[in-house]
């Protein structure tokens, strides 16, 4: 399988949807593990309404969990295929994570279906904000929250990321537990297309039989073995 992988990616032509379990091996927990976000905070707490109705709970776990997304740093999955970008393997990177890791990595086209936690406005008057440690009310009053997509809103760049996997060969899946629509429906949607899909994750997916290619393995650990085979790219 990953020799088979590793003649896919030296083809080029490629497009990669990534989930939280490619940025775990940065010290960002993921959603759905037993040791995840959801077990300690359960899924409301990126409810949009319960955001609205209970803003100091919501910030409390902001002020808690976010700090770690502002200082983790780029593993070598991230890093890897930001050089694979640089170097004309990839078209683009879509993810669903908000951690802003693969821009840190370095990777240019990057689709965040999901927002991105480093980013904060203003509910009301639209003002961005950077700080929100100093608190979470605007100089107009209005709530300022962060540029995510919550629970019950649409995610950003769909149409992009059709658009994406239409214009590439491949599409590889990295660390997503495939469970969240209407990202989990992108590969769904290449195999219709006639895409080759790979997907690399280390538990088993609810799309695993769709997948031409199934990898499970650490991710990291993964990566490192295929850059053994691109010297061009690690150098």
């Amino acid at each position: 399988m990953l020799k088979e992988l590793i003649r896919i990616i030296k083809n080029g032509n490629i497009v990669v949807l990534t989930g939280a379990g490619i940025s775990t091996k940065s010290g960002i927990p993921d959603f759905r593990s037993e040791d995840g976000l959801y077990q300690k905070y359960g899924e409301k707490i990126f409810d949009l309404q319960f955001f609205f109705e209970n803003p100091s709970a919501f910030y409390s776990f902001v002020y808690k969990e976010f700090p770690k997304m502002y200082d983790a740093r780029p593993n070598f999955a991230h890093m890897f295929l930001a050089k694979l970008e640089k170097n004309g393997y990839i078209n683009g990177i879509i993810t669903q994570n908000i951690d802003n890791l693969h821009y840190k990595a370095g990777s240019k086209n990057v689709l965040e279906l999901h927002g991105n936690a480093t980013r904060f406005y203003c509910t009301k008057c639209g003002k961005q904000s950077k700080n929100i440690f100093d608190g979470y009310i605007c100089e107009c009053g209005g709530l300022i929250r962060p540029d995510i997509v919550f629970f019950s809103e649409s995610v950003r760049y769909l149409e992009e990321s059709y658009s994406l996997i239409d214009n590439s060969s491949t599409l590889i899946v990295v660390g997503s537990s495939l469970q969240v629509y209407p990202a989990a429906y992108l590969p769904i949607y290449a195999k219709k297309q006639n895409k080759t899909l790979t997907i690399i994750n280390k538990d088993k997916t609810p799309l695993d039989d769709y997948a031409d290619i199934i990898i499970y393995d650490d991710i990291v650990k993964t990566f490192e073995k295929i850059a053994k085979y691109f010297e061009e790219v690690v150098d």
